[in-house]
């Protein structure tokens, strides 16, 4: 068998056209994307009729050029042979650089595709050709930015809800959504940037959060401020997760021997492939850490792919699942997955289990993937900073921001 082409789709994600309601607050309920967000899945054929698809994350317009550019010398390899071709992939680039999430998305999508291929082939899920499972359904959770939408989760059978920063600080929200749900269903913050914390910040937040009994405190800094995430594992009680911008086991590396973490969350769709998800938790087993893979910014493919290296692992935690970002992610894709009783079934069928329905992609031709500036100046950024554009910042009037009302009165 040998490959014989490898076909890129891009597009663009948000409403469907015709459709209010663009902002989690309007009539259709879907995510305001501010015309940045795309995905890529790729196609890799052979010449014996058999292809196979998979998803690459990492800035997709960007990357879809890193995915043409490897077609030059991946055409006649036999696809069966994933770790060496994945090996001459990395190889093959690293005289540009260290390996980056461009190229680690680009890597990561064909991989799985070769795995898909390589299931399809033996008529054997990929689940099974990594060792068979543990599980045969993964435990999700959902993001909610307000108790209704948390109610709606649970009534959906979530059992698991994240509350979102996006570099605001809103700590009453958090305690406004734990009282929601209640003290049997887990609790999650993710204090991403921009803007991001100073370390002494994320450690005051991270000491008002800790009666809200949390499962993980996600980035309370910036990714490659290591040191700071040492800092803050040291002064809070509170379970810390990262990792999702990593691209390959060099980059979770220090995460893992650092002791860091307590959760790593590798992005299915940038992380390096199939295989190096798996050696990313073999790495977090070690270490008694365990693992809830990144998918806020992914599409449906990568999805499949984080299914089938979950069932296989001793150490997963639970599975990111965004479900209201966009009616038009079940109808690129068939079949659609759908949570029951708070879980995702493994799929069954040979290779990922997934196709792409390609003429509903071709309606949403890429036109951006550049994000701007968030139109909230005063949450996201402290009031009158919007158009400075800074990367970190000191959260100001500390007592209203960084403490919990009810503990602060």
């Amino acid at each position: 068998m040998k490959i014989t082409d490898i076909r890129t789709y891009l597009m663009q994600v948000g409403p469907r056209p015709g459709l209010p309601g663009q902002t989690s607050a309007g009539a259709a309920g879907e995510a305001d994307f501010r015309g940045s967000r795309n995905w890529l899945f790729v196609k890799v054929e052979t010449d014996e009729g058999i292809y196979g698809i998979g998803e690459c994350s990492g800035w997709p317009r960007v990357v879809e050029a890193a995915v043409k550019d490897y077609r030059a010398i991946l055409i006649g390899e036999d696809p069966r042979d994933i770790d060496r071709i994945w090996s001459r992939m990395f190889v093959s680039s690293m005289g540009h650089g260290t390996l980056g999430t461009v190229g680690g998305g680009a890597l990561t999508g064909i991989e799985m595709a070769l795995w898909d291929i390589k299931g399809k082939a033996l008529n054997q899920p990929i689940w099974n050709l990594l060792g068979g499972r543990f599980r045969d359904r993964i435990k999700v959770y959902g993001h909610a930015k307000t108790p209704d939408r948390a109610r709606e989760l649970l009534e959906r059978g979530y059992q698991g809800v994240k509350v979102g920063f996006t570099g605001a600080v809103d700590l009453d929200k958090v305690a406004s959504i734990r009282d929601t749900i209640g003290a049997d269903v887990d609790l999650m913050v993710d204090a991403h940037g921009p803007s991001w914390m100073t370390t002494k910040d994320a450690i005051l937040v991270g000491r008002a959060l800790e009666p809200l009994d949390l499962l993980f405190l996600e980035d309370p800094v910036a990714p490659e401020n290591l040191d700071a995430l040492e800092r803050i594992r040291d002064a809070i009680d509170v379970p810390l997760a990262a990792g999702e911008r990593v691209s390959n086991i060099w980059g979770i590396r220090q995460y893992i021997e650092r002791d860091l973490v307590d959760v790593i969350q590798p992005d299915t769709g940038r992380a390096g492939g199939i295989t190096q998800t798996r050696k990313m938790a073999a790495m977090a087993e070690a270490h008694y850490i365990t693992v809830a893979p990144h998918s806020g910014s992914l599409g449906p493919i990568a999805e499949f792919a984080a299914l089938h290296v979950m069932a296989t692992i001793p150490n997963a935690l639970m599975l990111e699942r965004v479900e209201f970002d966009w009616s038009g992610r079940y109808e690129v894709v068939t079949p659609v997955l759908k949570v029951e009783d708070g879980h995702l079934p493994v799929p069954d069928a040979p290779g990922l289990g997934v196709e792409l329905v390609e003429e509903e992609i071709e309606k949403y031709p890429s036109n951006r993937n550049v994000g701007d500036m968030p139109a909230d100046d005063g949450r996201a950024y402290e009031p009158g900073t919007l158009t400075e554009c800074v990367y970190f910042q000191t959260r100001l009037r500390r007592r209203a921001r960084l403490r919990l009302a009810k503990s602060s009165q």
